[in-house]
């Protein structure tokens, strides 16, 4: 089966929202790809998503509230054909985890730009950006690998 596993540093934010816009563009598109998020760090394990993702994914139909953050562990490697983190931090981090395959999200749109971390933004406006920079790069991901 293919599947996909998105990185950003807490688990919290863009990988959980990433991974519930991929549901959804799957399930639209009647293609059965399994999809998870994970984060660098382990601030957060266990926790749901933050209120402001769950709030901005709810405005566009999809419900993240349950997610729970995880961190990545060295399985991923062999578990997930694509594993792509939402900035370069992230990136370097898979790398130095061991995870050489890891791509960037940016890279399938927005000309390799970082997703940023909405908590730069000073309000809900943050992510909204982010959430429209993660679905079309999305779009462009599977159109082109799936």
């Amino acid at each position: 089966m293919k599947s996909i596993l998105f990185v950003c540093l807490g688990n919290i934010c863009r990988s959980p929202l990433a991974e519930g816009i991929a549901k959804d563009i799957f399930e639209k598109k009647g293609l059965h790809v399994k999809v998870d998020s994970a984060g660098t760090g382990s601030w957060h394990i266990g926790e749901a998503p933050c209120q402001d993702s769950i709030k901005v994914a709810k405005q566009n139909g999809i419900d993240i509230s349950k997610l729970r953050a995880r961190k990545v562990e060295k399985a991923d490697i062999h578990t997930f054909e694509y594993i792509i983190a939402m900035d370069e931090s992230n990136l370097e981090n898979l790398k130095n985890f061991g995870i050489t395959n890891a791509i960037k999200l940016g890279n399938f749109g927005y000309d390799g730009e970082d997703v940023p971390d909405p908590y730069y933004y000073k309000d809900f406006e943050g992510f909204k950006k982010i959430y429209t920079m993660i679905e079309q790069c999305l779009y462009n991901f599977i159109d082109k690998k799936y």
